[in-house]
């Protein structure tokens, strides 16, 4: 027996528009930031317009996930759609900053050894008016971020760009003010290790998704008491929750009655105690008397 349901609309489709915005703002400047850091001659810039790359990149991609879900029907066996786009776009993500990092502290350490002459003005410039634009992306991504993990990887993304935009001003002004040509890849440096903790997070975060573990912030322990505590229940087997995609947790069980319990009351009650304290709205419940034996035959 399924309990019957309806689903809100994806998290990723309220916020199309901030994202299609921050995508064309990202992506056009950071075309400008990486010209302006191949003439300069500044790492930080340089690598600051390597994670805008990737910002954008994550913001395409992200944006095809939404319009892709959207648009997906139920047909050619995908009984749940497209939905799971969204995770492996948010995968894909966390890789993508992971390389970015690690070619920014490759070269950051190669400068190091080898310090070279930076054109400080334009590169200060450059990178306040990237400081604007991550702030007009950032603050367009701040809500959705809280809704969907497509957005909060591209949310992520930004932030950590933006605090390199900060990181790049910095240097700038340290090397006008003293001439310290170090500040440049230090800088650099930093962004890339700035980007890794985050990129962990996201890919572990997509990770969990994909392997269909259960939701972290889940007692599965107390759900299944739960459920055991509704008049009739005896047994509750056969339990499994999952994460579909951002906010769209599922769940399957079988609920074991004494030999006379009317189905339907343990049905409509087990439905009720899923959604108003776990939130999960899809679940497929099976009702059985104590008397049946089919799932013993089961072979995993």
């Amino acid at each position: 027996m399924s309990a019957t349901h309806t689903h809100a609309p994806r998290a990723g489709r309220r916020h199309l528009r901030p994202l299609s915005i921050a995508f064309l703002a990202v992506a056009v400047f950071m075309v400008v930031e990486a010209v302006a850091g191949l003439l300069t001659g500044s790492l930080a810039l340089i690598s600051d317009a390597g994670h805008m790359a990737t910002d954008a990149l994550g913001l395409g991609m992200a944006l095809a996930a939404i319009v892709a879900g959207a648009r997906a029907s139920t047909g050619s066996g995908r009984t749940y759609g497209l939905y799971r786009l969204e995770i492996l776009a948010a995968l894909a993500n966390a890789g993508l900053l992971f390389a970015v990092a690690g070619y920014v502290i490759i070269e950051a350490v190669q400068r190091l050894q080898q310090p070279s002459a930076v054109l400080t003005t334009p590169m200060l410039v450059v990178a306040v008016a990237g400081l604007v634009i991550n702030l007009v992306a950032w603050r367009l991504l701040r809500s959705g971020a809280e809704q969907s993990i497509n957005v909060k990887g591209a949310y992520l993304e930004v932030l950590a760009d933006l605090i390199g935009s900060i990181g790049v001003i910095v240097a700038a002004l340290i090397m006008i003010l003293t001439d310290w040509p170090y500040a440049d890849p230090l800088i650099a440096a930093a962004i890339g290790l700035l980007i890794l903790p985050r990129a962990w997070q996201l890919g572990q975060q997509a990770l969990r998704i994909l392997v269909q573990a259960a939701p972290a912030d889940l007692d599965l322990d107390r759900l299944r008491s739960d459920l055991t505590g509704i008049p009739g229940v005896v047994d509750v087997h056969d339990l499994h929750v999952w994460t579909l995609t951002s906010k769209m947790d599922v769940a399957t069980v079988h609920l074991m009655t004494s030999d006379g319990t009317a189905p339907n009351p343990v049905l409509d009650q087990a439905r009720s105690l899923l959604q108003d304290r776990y939130h999960i709205s899809h679940a497929t419940l099976q009702v059985e008397p104590d008397t049946h034996q089919g799932c013993s035959e089961l072979s995993w």
